[in-house]
């Protein structure tokens, strides 16, 4: 393979991964927990690295493609973690938050307040593994797929 078709797989598989989450969200109803949103963000930055690596040459690109990959794996066996209670989340995450609800609406009984989104709760599983672990896995996948394109002059 080329060093442009490792680059259209790896930033394709970060789109593709994005437009799961915002169809799980949007289409789905499954609103994101903070970790949730932390893991979109590097896939954010490498599908723009990845247009970037088709127009330059040189492979300092598709090593940040790769780092970009890797820290939203991170984030992901984080979120794994806390899902699993092998360590405590972050207490804003796992405790859930008020942000954004007036006083007002909290002491109103009436009031139609969601509840927050827990970091520490599995919303979605497939084959024993969450969301989160899914995107670990394949954002590991995708460093080797930058790692590739790092290694090819053409």
């Amino acid at each position: 393979m080329t060093r442009a078709q490792y680059i259209l797989l790896a930033a394709g598989g970060s789109a593709a991964l994005l437009a799961g989450a915002y169809g799980f969200e949007y289409i789905g109803g499954m609103a994101p927990c903070q970790l949730c949103w932390w893991q979109r963000y590097p896939h954010m930055v490498a599908v723009v690295i990845g247009l970037l690596a088709l127009i330059l040459m040189g492979r300092t690109l598709p090593y940040l493609g790769a780092l970009a990959a890797l820290t939203t794996a991170g984030i992901a066996l984080f979120h794994t973690g806390v899902e699993r209670a092998w360590w405590e989340g972050l207490a804003s995450c796992s405790a859930g938050s008020i942000a954004g609800v007036s006083m007002q609406d909290l002491l109103n009984p009436a009031a139609n307040v969601a509840a927050p989104v827990r970091c520490d709760a599995v919303a979605w599983e497939m084959a024993g593994l969450s969301m989160a672990s899914w995107n670990g896995i394949a954002s590991l996948v995708l460093v080797a797929l930058w790692l590739l394109a790092a290694s090819k002059r053409r």
